[in-house]
């Protein structure tokens, strides 16, 4: 099995990270905001989902999660962190098939790859 607290945060940089009504609520909460306030703050729209996670610079993948610590590569809101990545990877997670088969490749077990194709 993968263990995420090896991963450099590749779900955290998906495109789109949608969010639910419910979401945006537990992030007010999680930060004492109003509704409204947390929508504004934290979420932009997007053409596929009412409510899309706002992102940030990363150097590893260009564009990250908001809410990840980039030099730390963990989740700063992990307790109020959305549904869909409570519910990740939900079978099996392409970055760890990925990693695999590339440690496997070049025989070195402690490999981690990013976009740029330069190891960690």
């Amino acid at each position: 099995m993968y263990n995420c607290n090896k991963c450099p945060g590749y779900c955290c940089s998906y495109p789109l990270i949608a969010l639910t009504k419910r979401d945006v609520e537990r992030l007010a909460k999680h930060f004492d905001l109003g509704f409204e306030e947390a929508r504004k703050k934290f979420t932009k729209v997007d053409a596929w989902a009412k409510y899309a996670m706002r992102r940030k610079k990363d150097k590893i993948f260009g564009r990250i999660c908001r809410f990840f610590d980039t030099d730390e590569r963990r989740c700063t809101i992990y307790e109020a962190r959305p549904a869909t990545c409570r519910s990740y990877p939900g079978g099996r997670c392409g970055y760890y098939d990925f990693l695999s088969a590339e440690r496997n490749i070049q025989n070195d077990p402690t490999f981690i790859a990013t976009t740029d194709n330069k190891a960690l």
